[in-house]
């Protein structure tokens, strides 16, 4: 698929932020006709930049080549302030606490080193945080994916 256009990425955004929108919906709030909306989707869907259900995007198409891990260990007084600073960094993806080592986990996308550099260094400057280390994800083998423990759970007999 050719670059995304503004619109393409305002059309991701809004299905990021509501995946059950109806096409209608989509392209009133867009300003265009239902069936460019839907013409749209249909293209981003099978060029695999938009997966099946519209929450999950493939980051290495949309130009975020680089997915990393970071552990962070906090000073724990600080915990509160520096998980609300890594809302503020864009390529902060998904913030976990952890037990084991380190107290934090994130999930970061950058575009290349050198953006993953100023996301770190980013990280790095917020109060509280005492160390980082990081791994780069080489390949994703397995997407996110809820589908196994729903059919799990369907496949248990009924509550009497």
């Amino acid at each position: 698929m050719s670059k995304l256009d503004r619109l393409d990425l305002r059309l991701l955004l809004e299905l990021v932020r509501d995946p059950r929108a109806q096409v209608s919906e989509l392209g009133e709030l867009l300003g265009v006709a239902r069936n460019t909306a839907q013409t749209r989707i249909r293209r981003l869907l099978r060029a695999g930049i938009l997966r099946t259900g519209g929450r999950e995007l493939d980051l290495e198409a949309l130009g975020y080549d680089v997915v990393a891990f970071i552990t962070i260990e906090v000073a724990h007084r600080e915990l509160d302030g520096v998980i609300a600073a890594l809302r503020t960094v864009n390529q902060v993806l998904e913030v976990h606490e952890i037990s084991g080592r380190g107290d934090v986990w994130c999930r970061v996308a950058a575009t290349d080193t050198h953006h993953l550099q100023a996301a770190l260094r980013s990280v790095l400057k917020i109060k509280g945080v005492i160390r980082t280390e990081t791994v780069l994800a080489l390949h994703e083998h397995i997407p996110y994916r809820v589908e196994p423990l729903l059919e799990r759970l369907a496949q248990r007999p009924a509550d009497p």
